[in-house]
């Protein structure tokens, strides 16, 4: 086979040349390996490197390219019979036998689905995000598929942005180590295994920052902020080893990042270095000419070379126009093969050239139980409980009959989320199901879905969901959005419950009852009148495949609530963007301003308090990040600092003594926070540092330690060097953004 032949030849070169001793002969090999194929190309096959296409609906015309070898990637193949079909004929067919790259959106699972990214980010746990990655790895590379487009990095303080399902949240440092942990497990140990996945870090950059919050629109993110704010995940990506970036949609203060050198080649290429692929999202190479900053495909296809791009997806203008722009001197050959050797060097990390093949006869693993279980587990890490009055929740033995009403009880497709593509609702257990096969024994079941799906008005039915709610010993209902409701293109300008699923909640409260109501949706929702109507709430996103046994063990108390909120949630839609980092303000609001309902008739004209605040919204949000309650309490004691004045290369011990003081053995996400009280530039009213899960039995009391380096606090400051500034820090640790114990330390130069 012709692979086999060119694989001899690059390795007998590359044993004949010095210099591939040590810890770096793997890198080094592969390198030699790189420069040998691509001395042996012509320029349509290097450009055919840098040409990704949709393969969904293969014809003979498709298969030609790949024999001209005119494609160097595949994107929405999942068949194996298929991929092993044309990785043959690029093999054997093309002139230089090169492996294919084959890629899907594999976003949080494959076929057994996890929780949506922002609902593993509530869990503040990277093992399990690294575990979903490895998962879905696993299953996905049984299929053929090398690459994934995840994860998501971007930082979202827009819940109406429908892609903010995605993401890890608001927060750069909680988005920074949960990306990296999904990195590691796609391409585990040893990329080049036939069980680990390219990632892909995205969307490079801002896109979370969308005006409006409207998918694709348009960001104005000054150089500051986006390396303070936006970047960081970014660099701790590349450091991690993440094989390839993408850039995004957007443009930024009027330069779509497909075209901006700046980013791709000064900030990645230069300063961070990074030696791997980087893809245009979805045709985004073609929309710089409707951005207007490009005149026609062949001034974009100019545009993005130049500017670092080096894989095209799906829009052609690279394979249609690049080498008349090489003949007329706009790109240069240099240029050319800067790209190309990304992408090789790629394909050799994967071991794509030893073997490009799927072995089909394997034991598949989708859905296994040890699969199963692990979706379990993240989605009881992910789930939020906002509120429980009177401690209605774990359900306790005198509950005899529940009430299960709402459209989100039993809607195995929806519950899985967004970007599923390979995910099935036959194997989706809902909460209803769940409830029935695991607690259906020892309490009655009664069942009224009330409303056929999240945006249905039709409220028939809701007298008999009332008369089932007055039968129950307690009512839990289950309302939310559709998958199809959040994810890309799926903005909103309201985001409270769709359809009549208030109203709902209106009704079945007068049955008078013990109300639950679980939430299942990929955003915030600005839920305070339906959080008033209930005794208990628990937010569980969109959970994924086993969500439903999840709900049902936490309702009953077999698994304790944990999750925090890696986002804040809004009162209502005018507080848009509220998020808990923001830069501090001349005049803050003391919490005892005037508000809107307190403002005497014929007030004389003045500034009610000359403060930041609405006069209809108030202080502060309906809840904020790293909210979260249990089932239990915990308390915080005795904050030790291991010193008071520190220098820049020190290491700050922080200790203190936590106590499980309630009645359940549990776990708190334990959150340390510093505040930078004076800088060459405004800074942010406190940040996120450090977190750690600790599980504590009833009673039990633990010294916590964190290890915080005094490097750490560095930002870009006004000189935009990246350094800790000298003076006084405030430190808190507590189970959120806004409780807990403070003391100060100073940093001194």
């Amino acid at each position: 086979m012709r692979i086999f032949k060119l694989v001899a030849i690059v390795v007998f070169t590359t044993l004949m040349m010095p210099g591939c001793n040590g810890p770096e002969k793997v890198s080094c090999k592969i390198e030699q390996n790189v420069e040998q194929l691509l001395s042996r190309m012509t320029l349509r096959e290097k450009i055919g490197q840098m040409n990704q296409l949709n393969g969904r609906r293969p014809d003979e015309a498709f298969f030609e390219q790949i024999k001209n070898g005119e494609i160097g990637s595949i994107l929405n193949i999942e068949q194996p019979e298929l991929i092993n079909h044309i990785q043959s004929l690029a093999v054997n067919e093309s002139r230089l036998g090169i492996p294919l790259l084959i890629a899907r959106d594999v976003i949080h699972g494959y076929k057994t689905i996890f929780p949506i990214p922002l609902g593993q980010a509530a869990s503040f746990n990277p093992d399990i995000v690294q575990e979903g990655a490895r998962i879905a790895a696993a299953e996905a590379t049984q299929d053929g598929i090398r690459w994934t487009f995840a994860p998501m990095m971007d930082i979202s303080r827009d819940p109406r942005w429908g892609r903010i399902a995605e993401s890890f949240g608001e927060d750069t440092y909680l988005t920074e180590v949960l990306a990296v942990a999904m990195i590691r497990g796609f391409q585990g140990d040893d990329l080049s295994n036939p069980s680990s996945m390219a990632a892909c870090a995205k969307h490079l950059i801002g896109y979370g920052a969308a005006e409006g919050g409207k998918d694709y629109n348009s960001t104005y993110i000054p150089e500051r902020q986006l390396r303070n704010v936006y970047l960081p995940p970014f660099e701790a990506a590349v450091k991690a080893g993440c094989a390839t970036i993408m850039t995004s949609f957007n443009d930024n203060d009027g330069i779509p990042a497909t075209g901006n050198r700046f980013l791709l080649r000064d900030i990645l290429r230069k300063e961070w270095r990074f030696d791997g692929v980087v893809v245009s999202d979805w045709a985004s190479v073609k929309e710089m000419v409707v951005h207007g900053f490009s005149a026609d495909d062949k001034d974009a296809a100019m545009t993005a070379i130049n500017a670092g791009l080096d894989m095209e997806m799906v829009s052609l203008c690279y394979i249609r126009h690049l080498e008349t722009l090489v003949e007329e001197g706009k790109v240069s050959i240099s240029t050319i093969d800067e790209a190309v050797r990304n992408i090789l060097r790629l394909k050799f990390r994967l071991g794509l050239f030893d073997n490009p093949y799927i072995e089909t006869d394997k034991t598949r693993l989708a859905y296994s139980e040890e699969h199963l279980q692990a979706a379990k587990i993240a989605a009881e890490e992910s789930f939020v409980l906002l509120k429980n009055n009177n401690n209605v929740l774990p359900l306790n033995d005198r509950v005899k009959t529940i009430a299960v009403i709402g459209p989100m009880a039993d809607a195995p497709h929806d519950q899985m989320g967004t970007w599923v593509f390979d995910g099935e609702k036959e194997h989706t257990v809902t909460p209803l199901t769940a409830l029935r096969e695991m607690y259906g024994n020892q309490v009655n079941i009664i069942y009224e879905e009330a409303l056929k799906f999240s945006r249905d008005k039709d409220k028939s039915r809701f007298n008999k969901a009332l008369d089932l709610a007055r039968r129950a010993d307690v009512v839990i209902v289950f309302v939310g959005e559709e998958s199809i409701l959040s994810g890309e293109a799926h903005s909103l300008a309201d985001i409270s419950l769709q359809g009549a699923q208030t109203d709902l909640i209106r009704e079945i409260k007068k049955a008078k009852k013990p109300l639950v109501t679980v939430f299942m949706a990929g955003r915030p929702l600005t839920i305070g009148e339906e959080v008033d109507l209930s005794d208990a709430v628990l937010y569980a996103w969109h959970p994924g495949t086993m969500g439903g046994p999840a709900i049902a063990d936490m309702l009953f108390g077999k698994s304790v609530p944990s999750g925090k909120l890696p986002v804040t949630f809004p009162k209502m839609v005018g507080q848009i963007p509220v998020y808990y980092n923001h830069n501090r303000t001349g005049r803050p609001a003391r919490g005892n301003e005037v508000l809107l309902d307190e403002i005497p008739l014929e007030a004389r004209q003045s500034s009610l308090g000359n403060t930041s605040y609405y006069l209809d919204a108030g202080f502060g949000p309906l809840f904020h990040f790293g909210f979260g309650l249990s089932y239990t309490t915990f308390d915080y004691e005795n904050l030790i600092l291991s010193s008071l004045e520190l220098d820049a290369n020190a290491v700050l011990e922080v200790s203190f003594n936590l106590t499980n003081s309630g009645a359940f053995e549990a776990t708190e996400v334990v959150q340390l926070y510093v505040t930078d009280l004076v800088g060459s530039t405004v800074r942010p009213v406190k940040e996120l540092k450090e977190f750690r899960r600790v599980s504590l039995k009833p009673g039990e009391t633990r010294k916590i330690s964190f290890h915080l380096p005094i490097a750490s606090l560095a930002f870009y400051g006004i000189d935009m060097e990246y350094k800790v500034e000298p003076g006084m820090f405030n430190l808190m640790v507590g189970g959120n953004s806004q409780e807990g114990l403070m003391t100060q330390f100073s940093v001194c130069l």
